[in-house]
């Protein structure tokens, strides 16, 4: 499906979504990022998290966000569900052999399946008949159309452009741009946070996800996404992947030119020493991570770093707040943990930026 078809969907279900959360067996925030943040952001729409292992707890236990959420151990345990979500995003896109039972039981019960993976689901033979016996839908969010490339015309140049870029991958680059976009409008100003990633839409309810995109067309669809919401005053584009990933540097890399920020907003997580997935490859010092981000945007666009966002959650509160000192002294630039201290520093310097450009 087309992403604006893919948006329509969501704004419909935005107001009837009752979804089951399948997670079982993979809790950790980087492997169910899409759990956690849907979770996090979209409480009243998550009826249950489906996990075997911690039936009969809550998702507050097993995941640390979600209150009182139940964690069951099967889809009848949830029968108020209209919706069943694969809550993962492993390395590779692909859903776990033993969850295929899951997904056609769900869609016997008459239940949509919503997935983020790479593998399409509705690809696959077996399960889009029995979508089509049961009546439902398989809604694969990469899924998407995008066949054009940038042209660099139209641009507003009252839209305050801001991107989450990050020293590697999941450092928080999604959570602290919904962040920075709910303060924004917090301070009276009209703010959009342009999602690009699958658990962004599903929070958001449109969006792209560039990952997935042709990579001659990744310019474009970034540019496509500010096209599209440069009505704001502020735009918070979501940023993926990572300069530094020897993996993901390409998605890193179209987005960065194709959205042309005019505010970067650095994320990382503390205590990380070497890319994710690959332990024999250190990350770099944040102070390279800062010159080469500058001057890749620099390219195409004048743009800087005007925040650094902490994913501390690994520390305690002292230590995180040792550590924002200590980032603070060492670049001058605004720095905080989003959720320790909420995102109101980095909201000031994006207000800041406005001001300076005269947007």
């Amino acid at each position: 499906m087309h992403w604006r078809l893919e948006a329509a969907n969501f704004g419909a279900m935005n107001r009837t979504r009752k979804m089951i959360i399948l997670t079982d067996g993979h809790n950790d925030p980087h492997t169910a990022k899409t759990a956690h943040c849907v979770i996090r952001y979209r409480p009243h729409e998550v009826v249950a998290v489906l996990d075997r292992m911690h039936a009969g707890r809550c998702s507050q236990e097993v995941m640390g966000v979600g209150g009182e959420i139940p964690v069951v151990g099967g889809l009848a345990e949830a029968p108020e569900a209209n919706t069943l979500l694969i809550g993962i995003a492993p390395a590779g896109g692909k859903m776990p052999p033993e969850w295929r039972a899951v997904v056609l039981e769900a869609i016997q019960r008459k239940l949509d399946v919503v997935s983020g993976l790479h593998e399409f689901l509705g690809d696959d033979p077996e399960l889009a008949a029995a979508a089509r016996r049961h009546g439902v839908r398989l809604i694969d969010l990469r899924r998407n159309d995008q066949r054009e490339v940038a042209q660099r015309r139209g641009i507003r140049e009252g839209c305050l452009r801001i991107h989450t870029v990050g020293n590697d991958c999941g450092v928080g680059k999604m959570l602290t741009a919904v962040e920075v976009t709910e303060g924004l409008k917090r301070h009276g100003v009209d703010a959009k946070f342009v999602a690009t990633g699958q658990t962004g839409m599903l929070i958001e309810g449109d969006g792209c996800c560039v990952d997935r995109v042709i990579s001659d067309f990744l310019n474009g669809a970034a540019e496509r996404l500010v096209l599209a919401n440069q009505h704001h005053e502020v735009i918070v584009v979501e940023g993926q992947g990572s300069l530094f990933h020897p993996r993901y540097s390409c998605v890193s890399l179209g987005l960065l030119h194709g959205a042309m920020p005019d505010g970067l907003i650095l994320c990382y997580e503390m205590g990380r020493r070497a890319v994710e997935g690959m332990e024999d490859v250190p990350l770099p010092p944040l102070k390279r991570v800062i010159e080469f981000y500058e001057a890749a945007a620099n390219i195409m666009h004048p743009c800087r770093v005007i925040g650094m966002a902490i994913n501390g959650h690994r520390f305690s509160g002292p230590e995180v707040d040792a550590e924002r000192d200590r980032v603070r002294s060492r670049f001058g630039l605004p720095t905080c943990d989003v959720l320790r201290h909420g995102p109101d520093e980095l909201v000031e310097a994006v207000i800041r930026l406005k001001r300076e450009l005269g947007k």
